[in-house]
């Protein structure tokens, strides 16, 4: 509500007027209104006042039936009827909330919610109240304990709340934005713009928000995007108060005159069918809050402030003779509401009184109300005081029921002794990781129990189990009671324990030591991890990604390719798929199809990872189709034989996975309709469950042909009959792909059970048949292979590695003359009988090798996490380790470890379950030319626009490269990035002190900056991008990047602004042609970029004056010590910095001598380290000490 026009006087209450309030009757306070009530000495009333008897209510009209002191001469700011409970809620002046229960209006709770802000609204939800301040949110349960307190930015000042869903809240005040905030996260979700000067009212209908203006206006806005639909001019000076109801909106303000504002006796009425106004309601009261009572009318109430009530229709006239009076202790109304049911009204006045007018002698608030909760009476006041200090008291004073029983206390002495319970053991890691420091023992939490609780087993047998209630995702979870199952630890999900220095000194290596690149987990929706991995080391998908490159901003593929080249250039260290993630979750097919998790969702690993893995192996296979077939094909993906890849109007992608089919539909009437279509994968169709308690042996490949052909009873619209008719819809395959791509959803309990019958099955029939081939001492080489020997090695596999093994490792698939489709279980053996398998594929007879397999690992203390066992090929292994032969291994993010292929098929369904896997034709890479021709030409370089609408060339901060300027090998390249938080890093305080980072923040680049390290424009720079980001920034980090607000906002910005992909080919081109990079901290920067630049191309200051063991130094210091410079003043500025860099390095030649006297370079550092110590590595301040190049000390350093 505006007050602008109202009482000036009002304008003059400030908190603290209230705080000191003495406890003595106010001269404008009605003595009879306050019998029998106390005052304690801070003024506010302690009971509720009584009605007299005589006060009589009679049916349909509303009249007086209490009045009650809320807060003695505080004035109360805002009133609230209870949607859940009889409850009815008043906030103060002072920032004090008060509940009433029932008409009696009986003091239920009290409680300060804010010490210097007014209450402006309250909104009350199932579990508790919500309470708007100026500049802050809060909610609280009934009783006043704080669920949460969100605090608003200081210079916001809100003025009313709408709650548009059980977990949605508008925000509107004084200024020219409306904040989303979601109540399940606490966090704000979007910000709507509002024009000036704000919102203080709002409502909602199913059509449309409204929004009330203290200019006057009410605005219609849309729902879903909240914009401007229709708006009303309603008052030339300001808004009061306004309401909705069907299709009439009523609004009562404030018109302009020349003395000022003047209250306007005519209601503004709009009929929101036709959207325009009606004929104004003129009333005989000052209106300055209005609200529908719709009971057998629509009927308006409209409220002055001096108390008076009038009752008339929207439509109508008003009746002088339907006004009644309220009686207000204080000489203003300060608030009103009606309650849910429209039997009660509810007034507030500058008094701090509450006046309940109901039209009932027994009103409820509510039409279904819940039962409200009371604090348990006290028991104490029923029995007789007992004086402990009295040794002669007799304690038969205090009454006990007459009884024959034996009491409980009367036990023998037997079994009373006392047996303390034993303290748990402590847990093992505690003791393997503990530090002692005297008698004092400190240990790393291992977060294997809730924090400060220590469970008590009442059973010994429950020690075996831990005291996690946390549900599994497993498809048995859902339906079972969860057990815990033993993972493997080289599956348990893997975390990153980061340090004060960040990721430096984790060992990656301890959970790598191969030379294959890992993939890091922090980052958000990076449970695809294992998934990119598959792709990677399918040698043509990699080939062909990294041979694309396209002007999209944010396209998969390309971004995919970047990523694969970080992949091959790796040696053993983990990369990161920032880039590739942030395309991603900017693609709204993802969005919609639920691939993008919340963080917190991932955290507690709430999504179902089995269905969501194979719902993006479905995505990232028809997006990466999608974008390869808007390219021509690349020259490098012709045939050996000179064919073309691929067929014109298809992709690479399409080539390598599709699938043609022939979907044949048959109606009742003999109506036949065939259809041609293809797919990029398959999905396992199981038999019916009810043929499964038998035992039935079914063969994985009877089960895939059963999946690939299809034949399903379903209704379908048939032309020749023209209704829907039930139809059985066969499928038929025409060709076969080169990579079989099958999802195995296995989503309940009914699939588990399945594969772990079909595993029992098959392990019974692979253990009496190594019975009978231990017994017959002649056997065939091809039994072994059967069973999983290798070629030449006559050893008879294990019990243990034939267990859960359904899966085989190759499949033998043929296309039959009348389209149909044979498919087996294919072993060596089999070659043996059927012939090498390349000489088949002429006869339409192809076998699949089983390359890769995707699991989900069912952890409750994680809450699941998905990993891979990935077959690597020859060329892989070739290339990073110099030697010839396959293996498996499992990924599981930065984890890498070689396994035995046993182990690739083994389901133990219990915590391991299969969701994807991927067959290969035999000798798949043998069939085309797989090189990679880089597709990053010198042109990147040059000149291009800036996406920034307001940037001029006087602007310009660099000049881009000539054509006779392109950098060649060895060439020195000064490089400095800034960079900005879209996230904040999580972390919590241990109890001895220490700080752990559980999440780091997260960076975006936000500016990069290329210098020219040699020739006659050395330390100009050639690149100054500033980078164009579509995600939110929580934080510029203006002090360390000099980045403002704006400069990243095409619309407004000055600066030269690209796409992140735009810069990314500029720095992959510098790095493919084999350029220098020099700059402080680069390891840093090239890891927010997310480049891969290999060591020899990087000299970084910062390791260059660094000795071992020892901090390091910062830019700012090392150029005042040796270039004397003063640099990062206010700000960074990555130009100054990166010509700064490039200074330090030739300083670093010259003092070192090109790096040939190692010993003085030495002496230099101590010096520096001596000096730095000294002034704290602070810089000191222009009218304090120079640069010590002009101290004597420094000659003599200089002198070595």
């Amino acid at each position: 509500m505006n007050f602008e026009g109202l009482d000036p006087g009002l304008a003059e209450y400030a908190p603290t007027m209230h705080s000191a309030l003495d406890p003595v009757l106010d001269a404008h306070l009605n003595p009879s209104l306050l019998q029998n009530v106390e005052l304690d000495p801070e003024g506010v009333a302690l009971e509720a006042l009584p009605v007299q008897e005589s006060v009589h209510i009679m049916e349909g009209v509303y009249s007086e039936l209490h009045s009650v002191v809320a807060e003695v001469g505080v004035p109360v700011s805002v009133s609230h009827f209870d949607l859940h409970e009889e409850m009815l809620w008043v906030g103060s002046h002072g920032g004090h909330a008060t509940s009433f229960f029932g008409p009696a209006l009986e003091r239920y709770s009290s409680f300060q919610v804010n010490g210097s802000d007014d209450i402006r609204q309250i909104q009350s939800l199932e579990n508790g109240i919500l309470f708007l301040t100026k500049n802050n949110l809060k909610y609280m349960a009934r009783g006043g304990l704080i669920i949460f307190d969100y605090l608003l930015d200081e210079n916001e000042d809100m003025h009313s709340l709408l709650l548009t869903d059980s977990s949605t809240l508008l925000i509107g005040g004084l200024q020219n934005h409306i904040l989303e905030l979601d109540l399940n996260t606490v966090q704000e979700t979007q910000k709507y713009a509002v024009e000036t000067p704000g919102v203080t009212i709002m409502r909602q209908t199913n059509r449309f928000f409204f929004c009330g203006h203290t200019s006057g206006k009410v605005s219609l806005r849309d729902l879903r995007t909240f914009k401007v639909e229709h708006e009303f001019d309603a008052f030339s000076g300001s808004l009061s108060d306004f309401d909705v109801h069907g299709n009439l909106l009523a609004a009562c303000g404030f018109s302009s005159r020349l003395t000022g504002l003047a209250c306007d006796r005519f209601l503004k009425v709009y009929d929101l069918r036709m959207m325009r106004a009606i004929t104004p309601l003129q009333v005989h009261v000052d209106p300055a809050f209005l609200r529908f009572i719709p009971t057998y009318t629509s009927r308006l109430a409209i409220i002055s402030q001096s108390g008076q009530c009038q009752f008339c229709e929207p439509t109508g006239l008003a009746n002088p003779a339907d006004i009644f009076h309220v009686n207000p202790v204080g000489p203003l109304l300060m608030t009103f509401d009606v309650s849910a049911s429209k039997q009660a009204l509810a007034f507030g006045d500058s008094e701090g009184c509450v006046h309940l007018w109901t039209d009932s002698p027994e009103p409820s608030f509510n039409p279904y109300s819940r039962e409200t909760e009371f604090a348990l009476p006290c028991l104490v006041d029923s029995l007789p005081p007992l004086d402990w200090s009295q040794d002669l008291l007799p304690l038969s004073l205090i009454p006990v029921p007459l009884t024959t029983d034996t009491l409980l206390s009367d036990w023998p002495a037997a079994n009373s002794a006392p047996a303390p319970r034993r303290a748990p053991p402590v847990d093992a890691e505690i003791l393997r990781t503990m530090k002692k420091v005297g008698f004092i023992g400190y240990a790393p939490n291992p977060r294997t129990r809730l924090r400060n609780q220590i469970p008590y087993r009442l059973k010994e047998s429950d020690s075996e189990f831990d005291s996690f209630s946390q549900v599994t995702e497993s498809p048995i979870g859902r339906e079972e009671e969860p057990h815990l199952h033993m993972v493997s630890k080289k599956y348990r999900k893997v975390t990153i324990k980061y340090s004060k220095l960040g990721l430096e000194d984790f060992d990656f290596k301890h959970y790598n030591k191969t030379l294959f690149a890992g993939l890091e987990p922090h980052i958000p929706n990076a449970y695809c991890n294992c998934m990119i991995q598959v792709l990677y080391f399918l040698e043509p998908v990699r080939c062909l990604i990294q041979n694309h490159l396209c002007q999209k901003e944010f396209c998969l593929a390309c971004e995919l390719g970047f990523l694969f080249h970080m992949l091959d250039l790796s040696r053993g260290d983990p990369c990161q798929g920032n880039n590739f993630l942030r395309a991603f979750r900017t693609i709204p097919e993802a969005s919609a199809l639920g691939l993008i998790l919340a963080d917190s969702d991932e955290a507690s690993g709430k999504g179902n990872l089995a269905r969501l893995i194979q719902r993006w192996n479905r995505f990232i296979l028809t997006q990466l189709h999608q974008d390869m077939q808007e390219l021509e094909v690349p020259q490098a993906y012709r045939g050996a034989g000179g064919s073309s890849f691929c067929s014109s109007g298809d992709s690479v992608i399409g080539q390598l996975f599709s699938c043609e089919m022939e979907n044949c539909s048959l109606c009742r009437c003999g109506s036949e309709t065939v259809r041609a279509s293809s797919t990029l994968l398959f999905t396992l169709s199981y038999p019916d469950g009810s043929n499964n308690k038998t035992g039935k042996n079914y063969d994985f490949a009877q089960v895939l042909k059963r999946s690939i052909c299809l034949e399903q009873n379903t209704q379908a619209w048939c032309d020749n009959c023209e209704k829907y008719q039930p139809t059985i819809q066969t499928r038929n395959i025409r060709h076969l792909p080169d990579i079989l791509v099958i999802n195995c959803e296995v989503n309940s309990s009914k699939e588990a059970d399945f594969w772990r019958m079909q595993a029992e099955v098959a392990f019974k029939m692979a253990v009496k048949k190594r019975g009978e081939i231990s017994k017959n001492k002649e056997f065939a080489l091809a039994d072994w292979k059967e069973l999983g020997s290798p070629e030449g090695v006559l050893v008879c596999p294990s019990i243990e590695e034939l267990k859960n093994i359904w899966l085989p490792f190759s499949i033998r698939m043929k296309m039959t003359k009348n389209k149909g489709l044979d498919v087996c279980n294919w072993t060596d053996g089999d070659e043996v009988q059927w012939g090498p398998a390349r000489a088949e594929e002429e006869h339409g007879v192809y076998v699949y090798d089983l390359m890769a397999t995707v699991v989900h690992i069912l952890d409750s203390r994680t809450g699941g996490s998905l990993v891979a066992h990935i077959k690597v090929g020859e060329t892989y292994h070739q290339r990073k380790e110099g030697v010839t032969h396959q293996q498996w291994y499992l990924f599981n993010d930065f984890l890498i470890e070689p396994i035995d292929k046993h182990e690739a098929v083994q389901f133990d369904m219990n915590w391991k379950v299969p969701a994807i896997l991927y067959y290969i034709k035999r000798n798949l890479n043998s069939r085309y030319n797989l090189n990679i021709k880089n597709p990053i030409e010198a042109s990147v370089l040059l000149a291009e626009a800036s996406l920034a609408r307001k940037q001029r060339k006087t602007h310009t901060t660099f000049i881009p490269l000539m054509l006779n300027e392109m950098p060649q090998v060895g060439d020195l390249v000064g490089l400095d990035a800034e960079f900005v938080t879209l996230n904040e890093e999580e972390a919590e305080l241990r109890s001895d002190g220490t700080k752990s980072t559980i999440k780091p923040s997260q960076m975006s680049v936000a500016r990069i900056t290329c210098v020219r390290g040699q020739g006659p424009n050395e330390g100009i720079p050639f690149i100054d991008d500033y980078i164009s980001t579509q995600e939110q920034v929580v934080d510029y980090l203006t002090q360390y990047s000099g980045i403002k607000p704006g400069d990243l906002d095409a619309k407004i910005s000055s600066k030269h602004l690209t796409t992140l992909k735009s810069t990314y080919l500029k720095l992959r081109f510098l790095i493919d042609i084999g350029v220098k990079f020099v700059g402080h901290g680069l390891q840093k920067d090239f890891r927010v970029i997310n480049l891969m630049v290999p060591k020899d191309q990087v000299l970084d200051t910062v390791y260059l004056f660094h000795m071992p063991r020892k901090r390091m130094i910062s830019l700012r210091f090392l150029a005042w010590y040796f270039l004397d410079l003063k640099i990062q003043g206010e700000t960074h500025d990555s130009i100054e910095d990166a010509r700064t860099a490039l200074q330090l390095y030739r300083k670093y030649l010259e003092l070192s001598k090109n790096g040939t006297e190692p010993e003085s370079f030495h002496k230099v550092l101590k010096g520096l380290y001596e000096k730095g110590r000294k002034m704290d590595w602070k810089v000191p301040e222009p009218e304090g000490q120079t640069s010590p190049k002009n101290a004597a000390v420094f000659s003599s350093v200089l002198a070595l």
